[in-house]
């Protein structure tokens, strides 16, 4: 697994797709929380990070797909797929090896962001005068979420040998499995499963944290959603092997 994890980490490296996409990521997001009109901090008038938190998931849904698109299409495209299922090596430790790849990239393009944070704590009055438990919350469901969305990215990248379908495929999962139950359960229909659909969603587990209320219940859900996904792609991959 750790052999698997330097292979997609080195050839993360000598790409320009992580650097492009992190650097996308990092400068829409500054742009938002600083220069553009009715999203800045300047404008909004007090040290809050919420533009961050409540916009990072969207653009974490075009970021992380681009990211894992490679992981096993490409795989698949040039014909080492078969060379990667020779090596000693079980179909799990494969599947997290190239899922803590993604996910380490993801972390390492967040971090940068603490920089606002440091910024808004010295432009409070008076300085220090900030959230900073409720952005310590936020920074965990943000993380988690960076987990789920590259787990459903591994999983886009494993049905497809064409990295441009499993982009699309991996931003459409991203914002069904986020925004979507939600939706559906808005819908004045369901009575008293709504509750239960909007659960299944990411949404209000990912708002709950984002409000500083780190609740078990919670990051229990992020981690078998990522568990449920990775387990799902090594099932794919079994297949496929025939």
């Amino acid at each position: 697994m750790i052999t698997i994890l330097k292979k997609e980490i080195n050839e993360f490296l000598d790409s320009l797709i992580a650097y492009v996409a992190i650097g996308i990521f990092l400068t829409g997001i500054g742009l938002l929380m600083w220069v553009f009109p009715d999203t800045n901090v300047l404008d909004y008038g007090y040290a809050s990070m919420e533009t961050l938190f409540s916009l990072a998931p969207y653009v974490f849904m075009f970021l992380i797909p681009a990211i894992t698109m490679k992981a096993f299409a490409e795989e698949k495209r040039s014909g080492t797929i078969e060379l990667l299922y020779t090596l000693p090596f079980r179909d799990i430790e494969i599947v997290i090896g190239k899922f803590l790849a993604g996910f380490l990239l993801v972390v390492f393009s967040v971090l940068p962001t603490l920089i606002y944070y440091f910024s808004l704590s010295y432009l409070g009055n008076p300085v220090g005068n900030i959230d900073t438990a409720g952005i310590t919350g936020s920074y965990i469901g943000l993380i988690l979420l960076g987990g789920i969305f590259t787990a459903i990215g591994i999983l886009s990248s494993a049905l497809t040998g064409n990295q441009i379908v499993s982009f699309i495929l991996a931003a459409f999962l991203c914002f069904a499995f986020y925004a979507g139950f939600d939706s559906i359960a808005s819908i004045n229909v369901w009575l008293e499963t709504s509750f239960i659909i909007e659960q299944i969603g990411i949404l209000s587990h990912y708002e709950t944290l984002s409000k500083g209320l780190i609740d078990l219940s919670d990051v229990i859900y992020f981690l078998s959603m990522i568990v449920l996904f990775l387990y799902l792609t090594k099932i794919i991959l079994n297949v496929q092997k025939g």
